[in-house]
């Protein structure tokens, strides 16, 4: 990556708020006009749209040649190249009924790794950002994953696969038997921010199934510059290109992934 990872975050950060602007303009004003399906229960509004198209335009007027992946519009193909990768509302179901959880989420890959990432929460003003090598932040300060190491007194973050209602019975048996051995699960709608959440301590772990790039790549950066561990179910790298993640601290980690792997084959691509 180049010097000018500086110039990439602040650039980020920008377009990341000026995405939250766009964001709560429309909050509460969302009509049924507004909305589309994309797939059962996969819904996508016209302020999904209007977010992204303001966030492309940020970033490629600084960096014309530069290629996207973004989940309503551009969707360059893997390159060696920078690509950003764009969710513009993340969690647009919580959104369109009002609830207070949703995020805009900003990544960038260089060399097919993921080198920058910003989470913004409009509704708190909290900016998440990390970039390789220099540590993850909230609001400007320095965070870290949670230091607790009793599974017992974990709190768990995950997601339902509401695109695939038909592996229900198995996650749910995933599900009970993380439950039976941590605190508390919370399941708020937002990957991008169960991610952040990570990363800042608010929670030990997170697991889903069935994820888009978009929804894990910025994420993912916070919790390992934040001293966590992210994987596939495999245990391995994969888990932008398999859909499905494990995080957490170095403890949480290790006991969600074993729990995974009981459940699901560790090479599952939906």
């Amino acid at each position: 990556m180049s010097p000018d990872r500086g110039k990439f975050l602040e650039i980020a950060s920008e377009a990341a708020r000026c995405g939250g602007r766009v964001v709560l303009n429309s909050l509460g004003s969302i009509s049924e006009k507004d909305i589309s399906i994309k797939q059962a229960s996969d819904f996508v509004t016209r302020v999904d749209r209007e977010s992204e198209q303001e966030i492309i335009a940020i970033i490629r007027s600084h960096f014309p040649d530069h290629s996207f992946l973004a989940e309503e519009s551009e969707r360059d193909l893997e390159t060696e190249g920078y690509r950003w990768i764009i969710d513009p509302l993340d969690g647009t179901t919580n959104y369109i009924h009002g609830y207070p959880a949703f995020s805009i989420s900003i990544a960038l890959e260089y060399k097919r790794e993921i080198r920058l990432g910003v989470i913004f929460d409009p509704l708190r003003n909290e900016l998440f950002s990390a970039v390789e090598g220099k540590g993850a932040f909230l609001n400007g300060e320095r965070v870290w994953v949670s230091r607790l190491d009793n599974p017992g007194n974990a709190l768990i973050a995950t997601g339902f696969p509401f695109r695939r209602k038909e592996m229900t019975d198995r996650y749910l048996e995933l599900f009970r038997s993380i439950f039976q051995g941590v605190s508390d699960l919370r399941r708020a709608g937002s990957a991008a921010l169960d991610l952040a959440y990570v990363a800042c301590g608010r929670c030990e772990g997170f697991f889903e199934i069935g994820l888009s790039p978009w929804d894990m790549a910025a994420g993912s950066i916070l919790v390992q510059e934040a001293g966590g561990i992210v994987t596939d179910f495999a245990g391995g790298p994969e888990f932008l290109s398999t859909g499905n993640i494990v995080a957490g601290n170095h403890v949480l980690h290790g006991m969600l992934l074993n729990e995974v792997r009981k459940v699901f084959s560790p090479d599952i691509n939906w």
